[in-house]
């Protein structure tokens, strides 16, 4: 198993970085909804979600160690959102 095909290096492969910040303070990461999808079905064999919904939330989940906001948010705060309906327009 290469650490190239890992959810964080396509993450950090998607932002163009080497590496991302080490606190929410200094962050300034941001991937869009497109882009978290995008990462999940690259990663479709590797993630366990088994919708495309599902996959999306475990690339959110990692971002959150990674200190890489989502659509501007903070990834628990986008995932709650998510819960919540707000990105229902991507996954319909």
């Amino acid at each position: 198993m290469s650490a190239r095909n890992e959810t964080p290096h396509k993450v950090i492969q998607t932002l163009g970085k080497n590496k991302c910040n080490g606190s929410w303070e200094e962050s300034t990461e941001n991937l869009s909804m497109d882009q978290v999808k995008s990462i999940a079905e690259d990663q479709k064999d590797r993630l366990t979600g088994k919708t495309l919904y599902a996959r999306c939330r475990e690339v959110m989940g990692t971002c959150v160690a990674m200190r890489v906001r989502v659509e501007g948010r903070e990834p628990k705060v986008a995932l709650k959102d998510m819960s919540e309906g707000a990105f229902n327009e991507h996954f319909s």
